[in-house]
């Protein structure tokens, strides 16, 4: 199994900062394994937010996102990162990190691809 632990979210003002992290560990858990950042508004379904393949070589963004959030994995490829910026209060959301225990040539963003998720962050930006 995988088990995976976001911190770092909080209450920032629009305009701030914050880093997402992710740690995951189990028997499971592997280098080359895609992992993701998923985010659900009150009343909204859960919305890719940004993927990064196992090698770290490739990512992906919802284009809200693009230009202001960056995903990245640390040194030893067992944690996934999100740093935001210029945050907007519409990236107010609970983010959830994912991993999708399967090799694949391309950054999934259907949730129902995904094998493994935390517990989720609230991250909360006001006006």
């Amino acid at each position: 199994q995988v088990q995976l632990v976001e911190s770092g979210g909080g209450l920032v003002q629009a305009g701030g900062s914050l880093r997402l992290s992710c740690a995951a560990s189990g028997r499971a858990f592997s280098w080359y394994y895609d992992m993701a950042w998923f985010r659900q508004a009150p009343g909204k379904e859960r919305q890719f937010v940004a993927g990064i393949s196992g090698t770290g070589g490739g990512t992906s963004y919802t284009d809200s996102v693009k230009g202001r959030f960056t995903i990245s994995r640390d040194n030893t490829k067992n944690t996934v990162n999100l740093q935001m910026n210029s945050l907007k209060p519409e990236d107010t959301a609970v983010y959830y990190c994912a991993c999708a225990a399967t090799v694949r040539t391309y950054i999934n963003s259907d949730p129902e691809t995904y094998d493994y998720w935390g517990q989720g962050t609230q991250v909360t930006v006001s006006s």
